[in-house]
């Protein structure tokens, strides 16, 4: 099920296992897991893209793998906001492996992920052959890293 509402994670952020934030590539799959605790996300290898299939059987096993509660999947959306074909095609990879697995799925805004994660990267003094196989990783982990963040607000409580 695709949750619209970050605040519906709570309960299964309190129930354990992990979060995995996903940059959903044309060649790559970057992944991103958070620790148990839901404070912290790592990057994680990249899933090589084949056809949906082969892609989703990997994710599937990655998924199972980590324990995963729930998929952060990070939404291409363009600078002024909108919806172009990259989210169309984000939403209708989402809605085919959900047929799969129906583990809840959260989009959360990932402009500016890829920049943000080139960034870091580039401070870490990452080669530029690294950076090309790390990039897509760290952008799951910046995904993932803004939606733990949020989670954490609205667990706090209110005065």
């Amino acid at each position: 099920m695709v949750i619209a509402d970050l605040s519906e994670l709570l309960p299964l952020r309190a129930a354990g296992g992990t979060a995995v934030g996903l940059d959903l590539g044309t060649k790559t799959i970057g992944v991103a897991v958070s620790d148990l605790g839901w404070r912290f996300a790592t990057p994680r290898q990249v899933i090589r893209r084949a056809k949906f299939q082969a892609d989703a059987v990997a994710l599937t096993a990655f998924l199972g793998a980590m324990d995963a509660r729930i998929v952060v999947m990070g939404l291409p959306l363009n600078m002024d906001g909108s919806e172009g074909p990259r989210v169309q095609s984000t939403r209708a990879f989402v809605r085919n492996y959900q047929r799969i697995d129906p583990r809840p799925v959260v989009f959360w805004d990932e402009r500016l992920s890829t920049v943000a994660a080139e960034r870091g990267l580039l401070e870490m003094d990452v080669s530029r052959r690294q950076r090309a196989e790390r990039i897509d990783s760290a952008a799951a982990s910046f995904i993932l890293q803004g939606a733990l963040d949020r989670l954490s607000r609205l667990a706090e409580p209110r005065e």
